[in-house]
């Protein structure tokens, strides 16, 4: 449990300026897994920890890192070539979003701007990523594995000046698809790093594949804040054969008063063919999965940021960490584990508001919901709908 002292960001030893910067935003009092982690990671320790999403993961660790580092850049590392401290990430919009805290933390007014942050990403213009490297030797870097292994490679990005290390949804970038590219690249860098990594979710296989790439010793932090989960979302399922599903979501997007809603495919391949039907049936859709290209992406992303479309649809690892405000409703089109539940119901109820998560499944998928329910400690409601409104069914 957090001392009395870690309820607030002075207890926690957060440096004033970065304290200012947070009460701009509104940002009073840490949340437990940044009172739980921000004392360690400030003293130089290696930490492996999860918590659910919106509760402050990113500062974090961007908090006490980044401090430290201020510190550095006034010691004897100070005009070090490479950079300090490189934070990887699955996906582009997470690697974005990362940056953007970054930003908000050291504003390019503040004489603190020195600490910079240059984003890598594997859709980006690569020419001017290496002129970047260049001239301006930035000593923050966000970015995805596989591309800072390509320049890496290259002889274009030097590694063994790195100071502190984060893997943010580190299960994810120990999945198979994306293991061989981040152990490859971590172990090029300065055994002697900080290391950090984080998630919503940390099973036992992703724990004993992050082990290997975390510094010794290591702090196994986890948070217990899970009424975000139970209290602060609803959780129904609808039943809908599988050849049906898509028309059915047409019509529970219907009867649902919610602004934004966010809907998961798992294969990657259907998000536009589901986006194409909706747009048929006039509803505000626009599309998120891997294959897109970069400005693509960031206009989907945009329309649904602003309002001008009302839904979007993804597939998981696209979806990956995104931090969209005031999503009102998820909605699943099918049924994993309970990781993957946890990180899509994870993208409403944030931010102290409340969500609906939905699950749209045939017999066997609401079957596998049913052992998940009990797994997550979690109540799930069914719902039907009738005459155009969603409801609850009649008692058999």
């Amino acid at each position: 449990m957090a001392t009395n002292a870690s309820f607030s960001y002075t207890g926690l030893g957060t440096a004033p300026f970065f304290i200012q910067r947070l009460a701009e935003r509104g940002i009073q009092t840490p949340t437990e897994i940044q009172s739980l982690v921000i004392p360690r990671l400030a003293s130089g320790e290696n930490v492996l920890f999860h918590a659910p999403t919106g509760t402050g993961k990113t500062f974090a660790y961007l908090l006490p890192l980044l401090e430290r580092l201020l510190r550095l850049e006034e010691g004897p590392s100070a005009g070090a070539t490479g950079p300090r401290l490189v934070i990887l990430a699955p996906t582009l919009e997470l690697c974005s979003q990362i940056k953007a805290e970054g930003d908000f933390l050291l504003p390019e007014s503040s004489e603190k701007r020195r600490l910079h942050l240059s984003l890598i990403i594997g859709s980006a213009n690569m020419h001017r990523q290496i002129e970047t490297l260049k001239k301006e030797k930035p000593p923050v870097i966000v970015g995805n594995p596989a591309r800072l292994l390509q320049l890496f490679r290259m002889g274009k990005l030097k590694l063994k000046g790195v100071q502190a290390l984060v893997l943010d949804e580190g299960d994810r970038l120990i999945a198979d698809e994306l293991a061989g590219a981040t152990q490859d690249l971590v172990r090029e860098m300065n055994p002697h790093r900080q290391t950090t990594a984080c998630s919503a979710t940390l099973s036992v296989r992703s724990q004993e594949r992050l082990l290997p790439l975390m510094g010794e010793p290591l702090h196994i932090v986890a948070s217990e804040e899970q009424e975000i989960l139970r209290e602060r979302i609803q959780h129904w399922a609808l039943f809908s054969p599988g050849r049906k599903k898509i028309a059915a979501l047409g019509s529970l997007l219907a009867a649902t008063t919610g602004k934004k809603v966010l809907i998961f495919s798992r294969p990657g391949a259907q998000v536009g063919n589901i986006v194409s039907k909706l747009q048929y049936h006039r509803i505000a859709t626009v599309g998120l999965y891997g294959e897109m290209d970069k400005k693509t992406r960031v206009k989907a992303l945009d329309d649904f940021r602003t309002g001008r479309a009302r839904v979007l649809v993804a597939s998981d690892l696209a979806a990956r960490g995104l931090d969209i405000p005031r999503i009102s409703h998820v909605v699943a089109l099918d049924v994993g584990d309970p990781e993957e539940y946890i990180h899509r119901a994870g993208r409403t109820g944030r931010a102290g508001l409340k969500g609906i998560m939905i699950t749209l499944g045939d017999e066997e998928e609401l079957r596998r919901l049913a052992v998940l329910e009990k797994k997550l400690g979690i109540v799930v409601y069914p719902k039907v709908l009738y005459a155009g409104r969603l409801t609850v069914p009649p008692p058999v």
